[in-house]
């Protein structure tokens, strides 16, 4: 695999988490983790952090040759 499949591949997985988070927040859904209960805004950090991976991924994607 060379490294602009890679980051093509490794930006798709940080959009789709990133947009999970996103969904998580508009919808309002519960999530527990060994019985405590995540907070909202804790996908608001799940949401940016990946989404800003996945735009450098792409963007490098682009880049590399």
């Amino acid at each position: 695999m060379d490294i602009k499949t890679y980051c093509r591949v490794s930006a798709l997985l940080f959009t789709i988490v990133a947009f999970a988070h996103l969904a998580r927040l508009i919808y309002g859904w519960s999530m527990q983790v060994d019985g405590v209960t995540i907070p909202l805004f804790v996908s608001l950090f799940g949401s940016v952090v990946p989404g800003g991976l996945a735009y450098w991924g792409f963007r490098e994607s682009q880049v590399a040759g």
